[in-house]
């Protein structure tokens, strides 16, 4: 197996939450790392995270919208200048919009799309020069979603955004094989990342809020975070095509796959307990919720998640 160890890396979104640990994982293997996101108090305090765990490396911060390809195309060329070329590039920024798609509107299918699907876009087009000519071979990591594998009511704009991530992965995949550099599709399911903090919520907020926050929380149904990221930087090595993570991604996947109608129904019923809408504010879980939500409002404090 391959290692990433001293190579030259890349993270779109990687100030917070996954980004931030797959960025770690890299920094511990000796890689030299630029981080990359909008919000520069943000990214300046995951840079100071990051340079703790540095020995001998560089730790980079740099202010980049994805949905921008010029500003992209800067990110890049300034990150390859600074680091002598890119052997590994991980496409991860993204945002979630929790809430029904009535009441979401279309903007919010426009920003997932904007941000997920022509933000990995936009990453890849850039980096894939530099990748055929990094001397390592390079890697190319495309965060996805169970989410586009299969629809999850409640999450519309950002399942599609993610079912086109997963469709350009796969592409990027077959084409650019032959060229050295391998693309890894990266298929989450719910983690432990405090990324509940984060959400774009409509409908009844509070509602929408409790049921993200819990389930994201939930133990044996989400996944230790940290321990995602690992696999994920192992896949990478590996050069993995596909990668998908928690059991219960696996078997919604498979399942829509084999059976899509009825995967469809049983959403139908599932879309039935969610809450309809109203305007209540962020504030919503029961007490059982907050209880079940405390190990992910407790990586929110590690991941760089809170709101200031």
């Amino acid at each position: 197996m391959d290692t990433l160890s001293d190579l030259s890396v890349l993270v779109t979104g990687g100030s917070r939450g996954l980004g931030l640990l797959l960025a770690r994982q890299c920094v511990e293997r000796r890689c030299d790392v630029t981080v990359a996101a909008r919000d520069e108090e943000e990214l300046d305090r995951a840079v100071g995270l990051l340079r703790r765990r540095a020995r001998g490396t560089t730790v980079t911060g740099r202010v980049c919208d994805v949905t921008d390809r010029a500003a992209v195309h800067e990110l890049v060329e300034g990150t390859a200048t600074d680091q002598r070329g890119l052997d590994v590039v991980i496409a991860n920024a993204g945002n979630i919009q929790v809430g029904p798609a009535e009441e979401s509107g279309t903007e919010a299918f426009r920003s997932a799309m904007e941000t997920m699907f022509f933000g990995s876009l936009h990453t890849a087009m850039e980096s894939l020069p530099h990748l055929r000519d990094s001397p390592a071979g390079g890697r190319l990591g495309v965060i996805g979603s169970v989410g586009g594998l299969l629809p999850v009511p409640h999450l519309l704009p950002y399942s599609c955004a993610k079912s086109a991530v997963a469709a350009l992965a796969d592409g990027l995949h077959a084409e650019q094989a032959e060229h050295g550099v391998s693309v890894t599709a990266v298929h989450p399911g719910l983690m432990r990342t405090g990324s509940h903090h984060q959400v774009e919520l409509s409908g009844d907020e509070g509602k929408e809020f409790a049921w993200f926050a819990t389930l994201a929380g939930l133990p044996g149904l989400s996944m230790d975070a940290l321990r995602a990221a690992e696999r994920i930087v192992r896949a990478l090595e590996q050069r993995r095509t596909r990668v998908v993570l928690t059991p219960a991604a696996h078997l919604g996947a498979k399942a829509y796959g084999v059976a899509p109608a009825l995967v469809t129904r049983t959403n139908e019923l599932v879309s039935r307990l969610l809450p309809e809408p109203d305007d209540s504010g962020r504030e919503g879980r029961s007490r059982w919720q907050s209880a079940v939500s405390a190990l992910n409002d407790r990586a929110a404090q590690r991941l760089n998640q809170t709101r200031a």
